[in-house]
């Protein structure tokens, strides 16, 4: 059989199906925890199926990455996670292991950086993975080997979707967000620049640098790119997902029973 490795970004489906169920007001509060937990297995055993997994891993986020570190400001303007959810994670973990698939929650990565170091690991090895992922920054890895499914549209991720969503080259993204910025993530970007510049750097040009040394650029951009290129570096390592972190772990460690 086909190796087929299953990596989900577990806090991005719990979320948005907790987000739907605890809407429901006229349920109690153990009503409500109970029907997700069932509703995110439910899930899980889906993805299992129509992926083929061999393998699979669902992957929570640690309590606090390099970012936060390297960047006092990251993600300080996020709402915390809801206190019903938060004390209740340990129940949505054992419903995830309850249907085969392996738990991991890092002590301080991001699992983000997990998932993009699983998947491009597996792929230098061509071997196939799925993310399960509505997070914008695995759209950098779509490839041969690796496929980015969105679980609530059931829709497979396609170049063109990318180029349709933010008009610019895949292999650009990550110089994109670090002009534009990331609001949801506190990620400054150049200030001035928003996604019309952007798009249009990206572009004309076959990167910044090479903007920056054209005479013939506008003025203003160039001024604006000058007086922040220590903003630009910083958030270009901020949107850049990890792909060398030490996991600890082997792919057989995966293996589904």
């Amino acid at each position: 059989m086909t190796t087929q490795l299953l990596l989900i970004d577990a806090l991005n489906l719990i979320r948005r199906i907790y987000a739907v169920d605890s809407n429901q007001s006229h349920h109690s509060e153990e009503h409500m925890i109970k029907t997700s937990c069932a509703r995110v297995a439910h899930a899980c055993k889906k993805l299992l199926s129509q992926c083929n997994a061999t393998h699979a891993i669902a992957v929570f986020d640690g309590d606090k990455s390099w970012r936060y570190h390297y960047y006092a400001a990251y993600k300080s303007t996020r709402s915390p996670m809801p206190d019903t959810l938060k004390n209740n994670l340990a129940r949505f973990k054992h419903a995830i292991e309850e249907t085969g698939i392996v738990v991991f929650s890092p002590e301080n990565d991001e699992a983000d950086d997990i998932i993009a170091t699983l998947a491009y690991k597996a792929a230098s090895n061509n071997v196939s993975s799925t993310i399960v992922s509505t997070d914008k920054g695995f759209l950098p890895f779509l490839s041969a080997h690796i496929a980015i499914f969105d679980y609530f549209k059931k829709h497979y991720i396609e170049h063109q979707d990318i180029k349709q969503r933010f008009n610019v080259p895949q292999h650009r993204l990550v110089d994109f967000w670090a002009l534009a910025g990331d609001k949801t993530n506190d990620i400054p970007g150049v200030k001035g620049i928003g996604n019309k510049s952007a798009e249009q750097l990206i572009n004309d040009y076959e990167s910044i640098e090479a903007a920056m040394m054209d005479d013939a650029l506008n003025a203003t951009l160039k001024r604006k790119l000058t007086a922040d290129m220590d903003k630009l570096i910083i958030s270009r390592n901020l949107v850049m997902l990890r792909t060398d972190i030490n996991l600890g772990f082997s792919l057989k460690q995966l293996r589904l029973n």
